[in-house]
């Protein structure tokens, strides 16, 4: 669901204080007293939370961080906090026209769903073997963080963005290459609590590339966020 109130909000911040402050103490928890995670990129982010009907628990989060055509150059965490000087020529967010994009980040899954050898030491549970499925776990597909890697996708779709940046490891980007979502690496991977690189995404690489399956999913997944592809 798209967490479009204050009570939904909170959750996000509850939910991604849990991952990163307490589970993986990636964050200081001492610099959230209110036990919310919280950003500077927060207010101009669309914020999705992943609630799992079964346990009544807030399973996942994610956000898409709004590239704003007045700013002089974007304003997004990838920005911020990469060597821009790394970028490739080809979808530098430096260089793309200005309010196109947005960058998918703060992807968390609780630790209740991360319990798969090598899920609990990353936010969005991947694992080294996210795609290497049991019968069972196909049944299940798909995997929790590639539908709110796509939820955030779809928000941007309905904005009319081009395109969306990640910093992922590249392992992760492999894997949801898999499931038939092609990101392009867009520069040099640097050392960031593990393996990270920029990588993008545009519409036509999504739409063209999108699995039957998955492109049910993307209709499913713009329904109940109620947008319009």
């Amino acid at each position: 669901m798209a967490a479009t109130t204050d009570e939904l909000r909170d959750r996000v911040f509850a939910l991604r204080y849990e991952v990163y402050c307490k589970e993986l103490g990636w964050e200081e928890a001492a610099a959230f007293p209110d036990q919310r995670e919280t950003d500077t990129f927060d207010d101009d982010a669309v914020h999705c939370l992943l609630f799992h009907r079964r346990s009544g628990r807030d399973a996942g989060t994610v956000r898409l961080v709004r590239s704003r055509p007045e700013d002089p150059e974007p304003r997004l965490p990838l920005i911020e906090h990469y060597d821009r000087s790394l970028f490739r020529a080809e979808h530098n967010p430096l260089t793309m026209p200005k309010g196109c994009f947005g960058e998918i980040s703060r992807l968390a899954l609780h630790e209740q769903f991360r319990r798969r050898p090598g899920e609990q030491s990353t936010p969005e549970g991947h694992g080294t073997e996210l795609f290497q499925w049991t019968q069972d776990d196909r049944r299940r597909f798909p995997h929790m963080a590639l539908g709110l890697y796509l939820a955030a996708a779809t928000i941007g779709l309905s904005e009319g963005m081009e395109g969306v940046y990640a910093m992922m490891e590249p392992r992760l980007a492999r894997h949801l290459h898999f499931g038939g979502i092609y990101f392009e690496q867009v520069g040099e991977a640097i050392e960031f609590r593990g393996a990270r690189a920029p990588f993008y995404i545009s519409r036509e690489m999504l739409f063209e590339h999108l699995t039957p399956p998955l492109r049910a999913l993307l209709d499913a997944i713009a329904e109940d966020l109620d947008v319009a592809l």
